[in-house]
C-alpha cells in the first residue's frame, strides 16, 4: 500500500494549525504531528476505519484521531487522505 495526501487534506492541516497556534503553539504542533503520523497505521490495516456508504461505489472510510475526523479513500494499492476536521467543527 502507498499513502498519499490530497491538496485539501494538506490545506486542512494548515488551517487547523493556524487556528490553534495563536492560543498554544506547542499544542498546534502536537496536533499536526499526531494527524500526520496517524494514517501510517492504515498501511498495514487499510480497512480499520468505518466505511462511509454514502460515497459508494468509492471506498471512503473515516478514522478518529483524538478529537479529529480523518477521511480517506482506498483505490487499488493507494490510500488517499481526503479531509481532516475537528469533531466539533461545522462542515
Amino acid at each position: 500500500m502507498e499513502l498519499k495526501w490530497t491538496g485539501k487534506a494538506h490545506s486542512d492541516l494548515v488551517r487547523l494549525h493556524e487556528f490553534l497556534a495563536p492560543v498554544n503553539q506547542r499544542a498546534a504542533a502536537r496536533a499536526v504531528q499526531a494527524l500526520t503520523k496517524a494514517p501510517t497505521i492504515l498501511l498495514a490495516n487499510s480497512r480499520i476505519g468505518e466505511q462511509l456508504f454514502q460515497f459508494e461505489p468509492r471506498e471512503v472510510r473515516r478514522i478518529l484521531v483524538g478529537q479529529y475526523e480523518m477521511r480517506y479513500e482506498i483505490q487499488g494499492g493507494t490510500i488517499y487522505v481526503l479531509r481532516i476536521w475537528h469533531t466539533r467543527e461545522y462542515r
